[in-house]
Parts: C-alpha cells; structure tokens; sequence
C-alpha cells in the first residue's frame, strides 16, 4: 500500500500538469490537438488525453473541431470572468482618481500573449477626448501600455513574442525591432512608456505596467490628443506613476491576503 504523502504527491503532480495543459491552450480559440498539447507540456500524449478526458468531463475544456482538437471550455472561461471582474473593480478607484486629477481618459487592460484587451476605462471630462471600446485589441509594439510591458521584457523574449518586422498603423509607426528596443529603452529605467501618434494619428498616449494579484500583466495608459500631449506628457507620467505605485501596492497586500488564507485553509485540511 502506497503511503499518504505518496499519494498527496501524485495528485499535486496531476494538478500541475493539468495546469500547464490549461496554461498551453490559453488563447488557442481554435484549440489544439492532443500531440501539439503533449508537445508543448512535454508530457506522453497518454498522460495527456487522461486529464484532458477529466478536465472536459467537468466542462472546462470542450472539443474544438471534429478531428480531436480541444479548447477552453465554458467553466474555466466563468471563472476567469469572476477574476476578470475582480481585478476590474479592485482597479476602479485608482484609475477613476488618475482621471479626475488629468481631466483625461483612464484605460485599463490586460495583457494576452502578443495583444492587450480593454477590460475598463473612466472617460476623461474634456471635450475633446479620446474613447475606445471595452473588449477591443490592440497590438503591443505600437501602443503605450504595450510598449510598457514589453520593456519589462529582454529583447528575446520581446522577438519571440511578436517577431522582428511589424504592420505600420500610421507613418509614424516603428515597424523593425531594432527600432522598438531603442524606443523603449527609457521605459527600463523609468517605467514609462510613449505612443507618439503610432498607432492612431492625432492621439498620443503614455503608459506604464504591472502585475494583478494573480501575477498577470496589467497595464494602464492615459491618451490624449496629440495637441495637448506636449505640454501634458509629463504630468501624465509623474500620476500614472504614482497610481501604478498605489495600485501594485494594494494588489500586493490582496495577493498576500491570499497566500495567508490558502496556507490557514491548508493547515486547518491537515488537522481533519
């Protein structure tokens, strides 16, 4: 007979593989097949299609194709929404006081692999402003909250992500690599970033990043006409700088809130 803590072992480990299975289909809408999850788990296809199996009897992963492909499934897609809307209202104080001190629109997004998506945003009281939609993309290499976390990134990483070469959004785009490093080179070491009328002409942007309670990459940016961007931008900077400050602080506290109570809720499991 196996010994207690030999088993408490073996379902951590299935634990483990099942989120790395879940980790290598986030943002694979259309899905992957059991090989290419092996693959990318470096796990036997074997072991592989056993969690698989458990994790779509449960509705977190479902079939996303005929031939065996699979993708996220409706439960795991809830609760990252829970989470979603977690982050969103823990956030909301913080950008709605940046925008009432700017007079100008506050945005808010998560990073997705070589993407941001909007999940909030407090539009700016002037009358000339700048709105984007909740949910929409937008490229990081010409944005500034993207160019803000690719500058937590080395210039590997950043060409694995989103290559060497990239679509010019306006004339005014930085369309080689190269060009992007050097860009971004001043936003690793004060951790600002600049959109200098790159990916819409007409709206400037600054942006800077940081990590939600979970360890995901957030990002907030301030985008302002580009009339007034020059005699703003440094404004902008010193209060973005300040609310990532405040913000990372308090999602810092939350995060090890957390960690307190799943070693208690541990603890009080061992003592059953």
């Amino acid at each position: 007979m196996g010994s207690p803590g030999g088993s408490d072992r073996n379902q951590v480990q299935v634990i483990a593989r099942a989120a790395a299975i879940l980790r290598a289909l986030e943002g694979e809408n259309g899905g992957l097949s059991l090989a290419q999850i092996a693959q990318r788990v470096k796990l036997a296809r074997s072991t592989v299609q056993r969690i698989v199996a458990s994790l779509a009897a449960e509705k977190i992963l479902i079939a996303a194709s005929p031939n065996g492909r699979v993708r996220l499934g409706p439960t795991i897609l809830r609760l990252a929404a829970s989470v979603k809307s977690d982050i969103v209202a823990m956030a909301r104080p913080f950008i709605t006081r940046l925008s009432a001190e700017l007079h100008e629109t506050v945005d808010l997004a998560l990073v997705r692999n070589d993407h941001l998506v909007f999940i909030d945003q407090v539009t700016g009281s002037q009358r000339l402003r700048t709105v984007s939609a909740v949910g929409e993309t937008f490229p990081l290499y010409c944005t500034a909250n993207g160019k803000a976390y690719l500058s937590r990134l080395d210039a590997d990483a950043i060409e694995r992500l989103i290559g060497r070469t990239y679509e010019a959004r306006t004339p005014k785009t930085l369309t080689k690599l190269d060009a992007l490093i050097a860009d971004i080179r001043l936003a690793r070491k004060t951790g600002v970033a600049y959109d200098r009328e790159e990916h819409t002409l007409g709206i400037c942007a600054v942006g800077v990043a940081l990590d939600d309670p979970h360890g995901s990459a957030l990002a907030i940016s301030v985008p302002v006409p580009s009339q007034r961007f020059h005699q703003q931008h440094a404004l902008i900077a010193e209060r973005l700088l300040a609310t990532k400050s405040a913000m990372q602080a308090n999602f810092d506290h939350a995060s090890a809130t957390s960690r307190d109570a799943q070693r208690v809720a541990g603890h009080d499991a061992n003592m059953l």
